[in-house]
């Protein structure tokens, strides 16, 4: 069972992670508009939508960034149980 002092660091190790995902994420929407606001003034809507590189190829960064941080903590989490219990088994079987 992890002490007081262990879940404040990981809780306060999980509040920075999900900071820098909302950081990134808001940078990525700010970034994208201004790109799409540049693509407009010079051609827009008649023009190929060059933008859209940008968008997609920064977007799996994004969801990356999203997925290790949301999804990714809890399977640690649970891998590390799952190791746990399996080493307790084998030193109970000595």
């Amino acid at each position: 069972m992890p002490t007081d002092e262990e879940l404040r660091k990981l809780a306060r190790e999980t509040a920075e992670e999900k900071a820098g995902f909302y950081t990134h994420f808001i940078i990525y929407i700010a970034v994208n508009l201004f790109v799409i606001a540049i693509w407009w003034a010079t051609g827009g809507p008649g023009t190929f939508p060059w933008f859209i590189f940008m968008l997609f190829g920064w977007g799996i960064g994004v969801a990356a960034h999203f997925i290790s941080v949301f999804r990714g903590q809890a399977y640690v989490v649970r891998m590390a149980e799952q190791e746990y219990r399996r080493l307790k088994g084998e030193e109970e079987g000595k």
